[in-house]
């Protein structure tokens, strides 16, 4: 496989976690492979209930520690996910959601160099 072609397919398993775990799926997914790093870009997830709850800075607060709690509880599918596609290990997982934008950034450390491993 190609590396547009791997990051096409952690998008979908990306996008597959999201819709089956987290309820919702993103407008736009984009995932970018750097070296030992993979880096997805979601938009557009938030609700329009949570859209609603940015207005005020509770809601912001109730907001990112709900969505950090239920992306924690759903680590381990997604990684599982994510090594269907990529046969190496994931060493770490760190994300982050913007509710002024409604992005998620996820940011994936691996044991490998992927694009080492692509072009072999």
């Amino acid at each position: 496989m190609t590396k547009g072609q791997i990051e096409a397919k952690i998008s979908e398993a990306i996008s597959k976690f999201e819709i089956e775990y987290m309820g919702r799926g993103p407008k736009t997914i984009r995932t970018y492979i750097i070296n030992d790093m993979i880096i997805v870009r979601l938009s557009g997830l938030l609700s329009p209930s949570e859209q609603k709850l940015t207005e005020n800075p509770q809601g912001v607060e109730l907001i990112k520690k709900v969505r950090a709690t239920l992306f924690e509880g759903g680590r381990g599918y997604m990684e599982t996910l994510i090594k269907d596609v990529i046969d190496v290990d994931i060493i770490s997982t760190h994300s982050d959601i913007s509710t002024t934008t409604g992005e998620r950034v996820i940011i994936i450390s691996v044991s490998n160099n992927i694009e080492d491993l692509i072009t072999k």
